[in-house]
């Protein structure tokens, strides 16, 4: 579907390592990649999903505005993290201005905060029958009809700190969205399959996201505090070194001697097993309390899901075919203008941004 210029939205994916930046051209050819960047997040300015430093993440936020020579001023951006919940629940078929109180009332039983700290949000995923038809001549239907909605919920603080963030980059805030939900549509328009029964992981410094997904709708999510720093800090402790060191050094940027090799092995190891482990107890669940929609693939994203090692034994583990994500797989890309060796290595990481820039104005 084209897109007008007017209505598109560039995805900005402000995550707590590194700031992504996605710009697609909706056009009746395809969609076509503009633009994609990174830049750092400054340290500890992003926490659990809350903005910490709103003055050095805006700059960062305005130089990779700048040094990708973006004009477009609105964007697309997401919520992740304790702050913000998304849940299916099913309600009696009702009048739709009955629908929005029904909505905050079962709202109460999911949420852990006041219910007047937060923004709620939803929309009907699906309506079904309690119970099949009587045989026929023995009266109505058995139960009343039932309504799926996917209920959103956001912490408000954190919303307006996120808006107060892309303001002060001199962006224009257009559409507010959910890590799990941006990735989806990433994969929507990526891999072919996206009519089965699915999960997502996203894996990133400090985050362990997990959404699963049957018909087109999530049925499942849960975020973990699980990521890539675990492993940074492990070395950061092991070896005695800083940062920036810890991460050339997991990175494979710094050689090593047998034993520091062997070390940097075993923390790998030992941390990839508790993430595996934590991502295995959460599809257990769900093959518990969905059995009728036996995942069937595991589609991982998010900058650590690259660590070596992390793919084959979340197979093993799960015994469920894992594929990596690539969300540029169809787009249109302008070789010229973007180095396609460098999307194939970014792609991991870019899903987020992907999903958000599909967005557009008034979007729904």
């Amino acid at each position: 579907m084209a897109v007008s210029k007017k209505k598109s939205l560039v995805g900005l994916d402000i995550g707590s390592h590194c700031i992504k930046l996605v710009e697609i051209e909706h056009t009746k050819h395809g969609r076509v990649l503009r633009n994609f960047g990174v830049a750092a997040t400054p340290p500890n300015a992003i926490v659990e999903g809350s903005v910490k430093d709103v003055e050095a993440v805006s700059a960062a936020i305005k130089s990779l505005f700048r040094n990708l020579k973006v004009r477009n001023s609105n964007v697309a951006v997401s919520l992740s993290g304790y702050s913000v919940i998304a849940k299916k629940i099913a309600l009696d078929r009702m009048e739709e201005s009955q629908i929005e109180k029904a909505i905050q009332e079962e709202a109460e039983k999911y949420i852990p905060y006041d219910i007047s700290e937060v923004n709620l949000d939803f929309a009907m995923v699906n309506s079904k029958s309690e119970a099949e038809e009587v045989t026929e001549g023995e009266g109505e239907s058995a139960g009343p009809e039932r309504m799926e909605m996917m209920l959103v919920a956001a912490k408000r603080e954190i919303i307006d700190e996120y808006v107060e963030l892309v303001r002060a980059a001199d962006l224009n805030p257009g559409v507010l969205d959910v890590d799990i939900f941006a990735l989806q549509n990433a994969v929507e328009i990526s891999w072919e399959g996206s009519e089965e029964c699915f999960a997502i992981v996203n894996l990133g410094a400090k985050e362990l996201e997990i959404n699963a997904i049957s018909g087109g709708v999530s049925t499942f999510s849960r975020d973990s505090s699980y990521g890539g720093a675990q492993i940074t800090e492990a070395i950061m402790s092991e070896f005695g070194i800083d940062f920036q060191e810890a991460e050339k050094l997991k990175l494979g940027g710094i050689e090593l001697d047998k034993k520091k090799r062997e070390g940097l092995e075993k923390i790998v190891t030992r941390t990839v097993l508790a993430w595996v482990g934590e991502i295995k107890r959460a599809l257990d669940f769900v093959a518990s309390t969905h059995a009728d929609d036996a995942i069937e693939k595991i589609i991982v994203s998010g900058g650590s899901s690259r660590i070596p090692g992390f793919q084959k034994y979340l197979e093993m583990e799960t015994r469920i075919s894992v594929e990596a994500l690539d969300p540029f797989k169809s787009l249109v890309i302008d070789s010229k203008r973007v180095d396609p060796d460098y999307l194939n290595y970014m792609a991991p990481q870019a899903g987020v941004a992907v999903g958000l820039a599909l967005r557009y104005i008034d979007d729904k």
